[in-house]
C-alpha cells in the first residue's frame, strides 16, 4: 500500500474535488441512466463544506478525499472519492479505518449512502456496514459502534 496522508480542505480544493467526483462517480451512474456532466461536478459544490472534509494525499499529491459531517446522534460519511489509478490499493480500506476508530472512540453511529451496484458497497460492508434502507438508486448503511458490537455479542 503506498503512503497516504490526511490533510485538512479548504474552499480551494472543491473544484478539483468535483472533477474526482465526476470521474469516479460516472461509470455507477451512467449505469443507472443518471449522468449528467454538469450535475455531477455541481451537487459536490453545493455540499462541499470544507470543516468537516479531509483531502488524501499520497506522495504528497492530490489522490482523494472523504467528509465526514456530524449531525443528530451520528456522522455521516460523504464525498468519499480515490483516484481510480490508487483504487484497490489498501488506501479506501486505510482511510476508512482510521475514520471509524475515531467514531468509535467517541461511541458514534455512522452512516452513508453508496449507489446501487457500486463496488464500494463492499468496501463498506467489510468494515461493518449494513444495509438500512435502499430505493432504485441509493443504498443506506449505517455501523454501529464498535462497543455497541461488544455489547451485543458481535463480532469485528
Amino acid at each position: 500500500m503506498a503512503d497516504w496522508e490526511f490533510r485538512p480542505a479548504s474552499a480551494a480544493d472543491g473544484e478539483a474535488v468535483a472533477e474526482l467526483r465526476a470521474v469516479v462517480m460516472r461509470p455507477d451512474l451512467e449505469r443507472l441512466g443518471r449522468y449528467d456532466e454538469q450535475r455531477v461536478r455541481q451537487r459536490l459544490r453545493d455540499g462541499f463544506t470544507p470543516a468537516h472534509t479531509w483531502m488524501i494525499e499520497v506522495g504528497g499529491a492530490f489522490a482523494g478525499c472523504v467528509a465526514l459531517r456530524p449531525a443528530k446522534d451520528t456522522y455521516w460519511l460523504e464525498h468519499f472519492y480515490l483516484d481510480p489509478e490508487l483504487q484497490g490499493k489498501g488506501i479506501g480500506s486505510a482511510v476508512l479505518r482510521r475514520l471509524l476508530e475515531q467514531c468509535d472512540r467517541e461511541d458514534a453511529v455512522v452512516r452513508l449512502n453508496v449507489l446501487q451496484g457500486s463496488p464500494a458497497r463492499r468496501l463498506y460492508e467489510r468494515h461493518g456496514f449494513t444495509v438500512e434502507t435502499e430505493d432504485p438508486v441509493d443504498v443506506f448503511m449505517v455501523r454501529q459502534p464498535v462497543s455497541a458490537w461488544r455489547s451485543s455479542g458481535g463480532s469485528i
